[in-house]
């Protein structure tokens, strides 16, 4: 079955207050709204279309090539913000993936098993969701006696029962690609907000006798949606340790996760380890048997192996093979250190010693 993707990115993210569109806040160096599309890229058989509002000028200079862009022009929705991709997507793939930009965490793991439970779903589509004690806003999903969703309940006009639901719905979709796109445009008017919710197709699918799927992921922070500051830092945090755990079970010693700093686009050898305090971003690449840190920033660098950095700051620098700086050294932009004692040259000419 073909696979094809709509990311929602229009959102105002007003609760930022900021001047910057939400989606593009970065997090571990990169807009949000790149974490989405990459995901996207990596599991479906077309390019992810993106729902783009506010700023999407700016958004579409981000993600450049790596989406097809389609403009919500009037905020009435989720359910209309996908119906703008309707015409762009239909009669083009079997099933529709759906999700938000400002969900950066949610794994291709997790979007997969989504995807496969509605390839053996007879009805029109399976959702994500999460069971937790902190609501955190979700719609509640209520059950039917056979296990089958039979509604979502959004948090602000669920009852008393319903709001002790502890099921919620994660906000990622995957729907069988004919349903979905003769259906969009059926959802009714919610009030007071005069919107149409994406949630409600559950209601028009169960309403038609057809069965609605869950996946259940047992991971809460894969679907933190970032709407403040204070959620942007719950996800720079559990992305640095969902990072830093992937590299110390690939061989690199990293003293203290918590306070380390390790970016999406980093390459790091093997028997290299980081002391506390240190921060390596963008394209830096470490060879084996590394001691970086502690209190050092590695910038974009190329560093080889058995090379020694200890509170310095290194930026669009080249240490080779067995180098050595600091304590506080600055390596600055085209610098090479070759095997030293910490010799450099800060013009880009080769020093040695």
């Amino acid at each position: 079955m073909k696979l094809a993707s709509v990311i929602l990115a229009a959102g105002q993210g007003t609760r930022m207050k900021s001047d910057l569109q939400k989606v593009l806040h970065p997090l571990m160096g990169q807009p949000l709204v790149t974490y989405a599309v990459q995901t996207m890229q990596t599991l479906t058989d077309t390019q992810p279309v993106l729902v783009v509002g506010r700023a999407a000028d700016a958004v579409q200079a981000t993600v450049d090539r790596g989406a097809v862009f389609v403009e919500q022009t009037e905020q009435k929705g989720t359910g209309h913000a996908v119906l703008q991709a309707r015409d762009v997507l239909r009669g083009q793939s079997d099933l529709v993936l759906v999700t938000y930009a400002d969900m950066p965490l949610l794994t291709i793991e997790t979007l997969h098993r989504l995807v496969e439970r509605q390839r053996q779903n007879a009805g029109p589509l399976a959702i994500l969701t999460l069971v937790t004690d902190t609501p955190r806003g979700f719609g509640r999903v209520v059950r039917d006696g056979g296990g089958g969703v039979l509604k979502i309940v959004e948090e602000a006009v669920a009852t008393p029962e319903e709001l002790a639901i502890r099921e919620l719905n994660a906000g990622a979709y995957c729907f069988d690609a004919p349903w979905l796109w003769a259906h969009v445009d059926r959802i009714p008017l919610s009030l007071p907000k005069e919107e149409y919710y994406l949630t409600d197709l559950v209601g028009i699918a169960v309403g038609e006798g057809q069965r609605v799927e869950a996946v259940i992921t047992e991971d809460e922070t894969e679907v933190l949606g970032i709407n403040t500051r204070v959620h942007l830092a719950e996800a720079e945090r559990a992305l640095r340790l969902r990072i830093n755990r992937r590299w110390m079970l690939a061989g690199v010693t990293i003293v203290d996760p918590e306070t380390t700093t390790i970016e999406p686009g980093v390459t790091i050898g093997r028997d290299t380890t980081v002391y506390p305090n240190t921060h390596l971003r963008g394209g830096t690449t470490i060879g084996a048997h590394c001691t970086i840190g502690p209190n050092t920033i590695v910038d974009d660098c190329q560093v080889g192996d058995r090379c020694k950095a200890q509170a310095s700051v290194l930026e669009e620098a080249v240490m080779e093979d067995d180098a050595d700086i600091g304590p506080f050294g600055h390596l600055r932009k085209s610098a090479r250190v070759k095997k030293s004692l910490g010799t450099k040259d800060q013009g880009g000419e080769e020093t040695e010693e």
